[in-house]
């Protein structure tokens, strides 16, 4: 085990620094805390696999915008915690030309990224009805949403829905929801970190499930339209981006800026409220609030006691973004394609050293090529696999942290640098070298 790239007793004793009992439940923070003082302290470089940030510049016509606000003077006034009518228009545009559905600018609400959308809409969900105080996780997905439900102080219930696929996903929802608890629902698509896309019929019976059991749909779009299986980058024609939208009006859209448009770094995002879900009034909000709309108190009561609105150049850029997706001079999906292309290189070079993909196929077609990945190692834990690659100079995250029941490995392509697959085809050489199946 020395004969490694990275000098194993450094690696070693930052590993045990941290304390952690078992290396696999290592946060993403912590993982990017250990590679990025490991590359200081040995001086080699790491192949950064572990965190899901953007790898592409930002989408100009944003930055543009933004310059443009900031140079109006937008940063000496307060934003309307309701958010810019610019941004709220242009979303629910947006919304229009790649979903198909019909959400008013009123119900399009911009938030500080989809962490403040999720965490909001958590709160606000299991405020609504009194002992519904649990969000149940259609895993596996993003670890640091369940963080949030901790710090909220709600449960969470979960399941792997790739045992649970087709109309097999029926009985399971049914069997969660029907124990009267659970206030909302999660799930990413494409899925964080396997990158299967639920279809039009898994879809319909979560939107049957949530109007049975009047539970709340909150749909994580962070990596909207990136199913590059199809051709979901035309605005106002068919296919369009996958939503349970579709079929229940008891939902919350997530749709963040930071993947699609690269514009993590500034934090913005929409959480679009269905409209019936919007106007909706609730006993347990009244009873907490006085009054109010799940939308009011969503706006008025959260978001203003969280930060007190959305920085408003953000806001503009975001805005300035939608705008040129919906009008067609801007073409988002191709623009992040690259991310497909980068997968497609960099599992051929696992699969050629002994590594499986663990969520391999979708449906029975193969699973895309995309923002993540996900890899196994024959004989090896996914917390094994995680601590004997960081001494190979390789980053990724446990399986295990995404609540998922599979051994093995979140990998992200978007930090992947040209001259690393050639880096990576001699680590992953010497790794199967040291480790013979």
């Amino acid at each position: 085990m020395k004969n490694t790239p990275v000098n194993y007793a450094i690696a070693k004793e930052i590993i045990n620094s941290y304390n952690l009992p078992d290396f696999g439940k290592a946060t993403i923070r912590e993982v990017v805390a250990i590679a990025s003082e490991l590359e200081q302290r040995t001086g080699t470089e790491f192949i950064r696999m572990e965190m899901g940030v953007p790898g592409l510049k930002p989408a100009q016509v944003g930055v543009e915008a933004e310059r443009e606000a900031l140079q109006n003077g937008i940063a000496a006034v307060y934003p309307n915690i309701n958010g810019a009518p610019e941004l709220k228009q242009e979303a629910s545009r947006f919304i229009k030309a790649f979903i198909n559905v019909d959400v008013a600018p009123e119900s399009c609400v911009p938030v500080t990224g989809s962490m403040q959308g999720t965490y909001a809409s958590f709160l606000v969900c299991g405020q609504c009805t009194q002992g519904r105080d649990t969000i149940l996780f259609v895993d596996p997905g993003f670890p640091v949403q369940k963080q949030q439900i901790s710090v909220l102080g709600y449960r969470h219930a979960s399941f792997d829905v790739h045992e649970h696929r087709g109309e097999k996903l029926r009985l399971a929802l049914d069997n969660f929801l029907s124990k009267g608890n659970v206030a909302a629902l999660i799930y990413s698509n494409p899925n964080n970190p396997a990158w299967f896309c639920l279809a039009d019929e898994e879809l319909k019976i979560i939107g049957e499930m949530s109007r049975k059991h009047d539970v709340t749909v909150i749909e994580d779009l962070a990596y909207f339209a990136m199913d590059f299986r199809k051709d979901l980058g035309a605005p106002f024609r068919p296919p369009y981006q996958p939503s349970v939208a579709h079929y229940t009006d008891n939902y919350i859209l997530q749709i963040s800026g930071s993947k699609i448009f690269s514009y993590a770094g500034q934090r913005i995002g929409i959480a679009a409220i269905s409209n019936k879900l919007y106007h909706r009034t609730y006993p347990g909000l009244t009873q907490r609030y006085g009054g109010g709309t799940f939308g009011s108190v969503y706006i008025h009561r959260v978001l203003y006691a969280l930060s007190s609105g959305t920085a408003h150049s953000a806001q503009y850029a975001l805005a300035a973004m939608f705008k040129a997706a919906s009008d067609g001079t801007y073409d988002f999906v191709s623009e992040v394609k690259e991310y497909g292309r980068r997968a497609q290189k960099i599992k051929k070079i696992f699969t050629a050293h002994g590594f499986r993909i663990v969520y391999d196929t979708d449906l029975g077609e193969p699973v895309a090529d995309g923002f993540y990945f996900t890899i196994a190692y024959p004989g090896m834990t996914g917390s094994h696999l995680m601590e004997e690659l960081i001494y190979y100079g390789i980053s990724a995250i446990s399986l295990s942290t995404t609540g998922s029941r599979q051994e093995g490995l979140r990998a992200c392509t978007s930090f992947i640098k040209a001259h690393q697959y050639r880096l990576l085809e001699e680590r992953l050489q010497l790794f199967r070298e040291n480790h013979p199946v």
